[in-house]
C-alpha cells in the first residue's frame, strides 16, 4: 500500500492554551518560554501580512501550534529537526530535545485539577503503520497523547472518527476538523485545547444594547455592546498609541484588549516585552467600558506560513522523520489550524481568544473605554504572561 515516497503524515493543529510549568534548568526553561512568546508575534504578523487575511478576524492559540510541532520534532531528524527547533525560535545551543518535551510536559500539567482548560494531544495511526516505539513513548510520556488506530483506507469513517475525537474533546467548539482524507496517510497527529474562562466581574446583561462598530473608516455594523462600571488595570503605550484593558477571569488567567490608534503601527511593534511592561505599567482606574459580544471562528492552512518560517523540509521528499518510522518515507501532508472564541456577559469560551477599544470622553468624570473599532486580543497567564491565545477582531460578526 505504501510507496517509499508516497506514505504521507497528516498533521492536524487544534487551538491550545499553555502556561507556566516549574523546575529544571531554569535557563533552558526561561528560552523556551521567550522563544514561544515571540514566536507568537511572528505567526500572528504572517497571518495577518496574507492576502485572504486581509480585513478579516484573525485568532489562533499560538501555544497550540507551537505544542504540536514541538511533539513532531520528538521524530524528526537531522536538518528536519534543526529547522523545527530554529522555526520555533529555539537555540539548539542551548536547549535539547529534552529540554523542550519536559517544558512542554509543564506546560500541559497546569490543567490537572483545574475545570478552566482541558488540553493535550492525540495520534491516529494506520492498521498497518507500526511507528518507532519510542516515538509514542516520548509522546505519551511528556504531551498527554492518546494512541488511536484507524484504517485510513476507510476515509470517510476515518475522518469521522477524528472529527467526533475533537467534538468530544473541545466540548463540540470544533465539530469538522476534517473534510477528506487522502487515502495514503498513514497517521494524524493532533492537539486539542478547551478553555473556558468565567470573568472575576460578570456584565450584566440587561446593560447589553446594541450599538455601532466601524470595520473601517467607510463601513460599519451593528453589535451587541456590553457595558459596565467599575475599576480596571489599564494603561496607555504612548510609544505605539495603544491603550490595553485587563479582564481578568476568575481563574488564573486574563483577558487583555487592545485599542491602537493606528492597527498597523501596533501590528509592526508588539513583542513579547509589550506585555511584560505592560503588567508591569497598569494601573487601577475607574472606568466605563464597552466590549461587542461576538462569537467567531476561524480555519487556517499553515503550510505555506510555516515554510516562509523556515520549516520546509518537513513538508516535501527531504523530510527526515526517521524518529517516526525507520521503514517508511514519511512527509507532513499539511497544517491546519482551527480556532474559536464566544464572548459574553459571563466570560469567554475559547478553542481560542478576545479583544478591546477606548473612547475617551474628557469631559465625563469617569472616562469611557469603548471597543467600537478594529483591537486586538490576547489571553494571558497571569504570573508569567504566557501566551495562550491571540487575535484581531475586525468585524465581531464574522
Amino acid at each position: 500500500m505504501y510507496t517509499k515516497m508516497q506514505a504521507a503524515l497528516g498533521f492536524w493543529i487544534l487551538s491550545a492554551v499553555f502556561c507556566l510549568g516549574r523546575g529544571y534548568h531554569h535557563a533552558s526553561l526561561s528560552h523556551v518560554r521567550s522563544a514561544n512568546k515571540e514566536f507568537a508575534f511572528q505567526l500572528y504578523r504572517k497571518l495577518a501580512a496574507r492576502s485572504d487575511n486581509r480585513g478579516k478576524n484573525i485568532f489562533y492559540s499560538p501555544s497550540s501550534v507551537s505544542v504540536a510541532l514541538a511533539a513532531l520534532s520528538v521524530g524528526a531528524r537531522g536538518y528536519t529537526h534543526r529547522q523545527l527547533m530554529s522555526g520555533l525560535g529555539y537555540n539548539s545551543y542551548r536547549v535539547t530535545q529534552n529540554d523542550v518535551n519536559r517544558f512542554f510536559s509543564m506546560l500541559l500539567k497546569r490543567q490537572d485539577g483545574s475545570s478552566d482548560i482541558s488540553e493535550g494531544t492525540a495520534v491516529f495511526l494506520d492498521n498497518a503503520f507500526k511507528p518507532k516505539p519510542d516515538f509514542l513513548k516520548y509522546l505519551k510520556a511528556f504531551y498527554y497523547t492518546d494512541v488511536l488506530n484507524v484504517d485510513f483506507r476507510r476515509t470517510t469513517q476515518s475522518a469521522d472518527a477524528i472529527n467526533k475525537y475533537v467534538a468530544y474533546k473541545t466540548h463540540g467548539k470544533i465539530d469538522k476538523l476534517l473534510e477528506h482524507l487522502e487515502p495514503d496517510t498513514v497517521m494524524y497527529l493532533i492537539s486539542y485545547i478547551y478553555f473556558k474562562g468565567m470573568w472575576d466581574s460578570p456584565f450584566k446583561t440587561k446593560l447589553t444594547k446594541v450599538d455601532m462598530f466601524a470595520i473601517d473608516e467607510y463601513n460599519k455594523v451593528s453589535v451587541q455592546m456590553m457595558n459596565k462600571e467599575d475599576t480596571f488595570d489599564v494603561y496607555h503605550d504612548l510609544a505605539i498609541d495603544t491603550t490595553i484593558l485587563r479582564l481578568p477571569f476568575n481563574s488564573g488567567y486574563s483577558m487583555l484588549l487592545l485599542l491602537p490608534d493606528n492597527m498597523a503601527t501596533l501590528e509592526k511593534a508588539i513583542s513579547p516585552q509589550h506585555i511584560t511592561n505592560w503588567s508591569k505599567w497598569m494601573r487601577k482606574r475607574k472606568y466605563n467600558i464597552f466590549v461587542p459580544k461576538f462569537s467567531i471562528k476561524t480555519d487556517y492552512s499553515l503550510k505555506e506560513v510555516l515554510t516562509e518560517m523556515g520549516m520546509t523540509h518537513m513538508f516535501d521528499e527531504r523530510a527526515d522523520l526517521s524518529g517516526i518510522s525507520g521503514g517508511k518515507k514519511l512527509f507532513v501532508s499539511g497544517v491546519v489550524h482551527q480556532a474559536t472564541l464566544d464572548v459574553d456577559e459571563a466570560g469567554a469560551t475559547a478553542a481560542a481568544a478576545t479583544g478591546i477599544g477606548f473612547t475617551p470622553k474628557f469631559l465625563e468624570l469617569v472616562p469611557v473605554l469603548k471597543f467600537n473599532r478594529q483591537f486586538m486580543l490576547l489571553i494571558t497567564e497571569n504570573t508569567a504572561d504566557d501566551i495562550l491565545f491571540l487575535g484581531k477582531i475586525v468585524n465581531p460578526n464574522i
